[in-house]
């Protein structure tokens, strides 16, 4: 199964993402048009829904317990010893962000954050090893830090997963930037999930169409066409044309 490809994830590479939104239902709508998901229900794994393209899982939608909760995408990297790696993250500067989740058979989530308050999920897998879609329109393409001290979470994040995330012979599938290359100065450090399209345009108009809006119209970047977009519950993420 497309589930079990473990091997595929090894420690640090993103290997999933969730939405926290205030109505699933809506989500699925949204999503769901937007980029030909469909669903199924995964009670066991935090009553969320998990999202599919062409029959295998590409993301989660996930109610929020708590209205005081971001609206907000979160990218998982994997984690085959979460303690481990918990550890690395708090002598690092880091911390996480409540104890981790064990959700049923499928594995454990924990969320963290970064020295400059960035947060991302980490998942040490059980039967669900991550993405059985990626790096094809309407699965996951990329996450970018958005970060204000690019020096500092090049040491930081390079040494939590041990490795060069940054640069000539990067980790593929994750990048960084400051903060101001995009978005107004005073935005905080943030992880920003993309999506791959066909078309970025077309799934701009999309967005808008569906009740969602465009945050920040198409740019150029190494890695694709992205454009930044807001959907209809105020959860942000990217588009990205390759």
């Amino acid at each position: 199964m497309a589930e079990n490809r473990a091997s595929a994830y090894t420690e640090g590479v993103p290997c999933w993402v969730d939405a926290q939104l205030p109505d699933t239902a809506a989500g699925r709508r949204f999503y769901g048009e937007l980029f030909g998901w469909t669903f199924e229900e995964r009670e066991a794994y935090g009553g969320s829904v998990v999202a599919l393209l062409e029959g295998e899982p590409v993301a989660a939608l996930t109610p929020k317990s708590d209205g005081r909760m971001p609206t907000v995408w979160t990218v998982y990297f994997a984690a085959p010893d979460l303690g481990a790696l918990a550890g690395r993250i708090r002598a690092g500067g880091g911390q996480l962000l409540g104890e981790p989740r064990q959700l049923g058979p499928y594995g454990t989530a924990a969320l963290a954050a970064g020295p400059e308050g960035a947060v991302f999920g980490l998942w040490q897998p059980g039967r669900h090893a991550g993405f059985g879609r990626r790096h094809r329109p309407g699965s996951f393409g990329w996450v970018q830090l958005y970060t204000r001290d690019t020096e500092g979470a090049n040491t930081f994040y390079g040494g939590l997963f041990h490795a060069a995330l940054f640069g000539p012979g990067a980790r593929p599938d994750f990048g960084r930037a400051p903060v101001g290359d995009v978005f107004p100065a005073e935005m905080p450090p943030h992880f920003l999930v993309h999506f791959l399209v066909e078309e970025a345009a077309t799934a701009l108009d999309a967005v808008v169409r569906l009740g969602g809006r465009v945050q920040v119209p198409p740019f150029e970047t190494s890695y694709g066409k992205v454009a930044v977009a807001v959907d209809d519950q105020g959860a942000s993420f990217a588009v990205m044309e390759r």
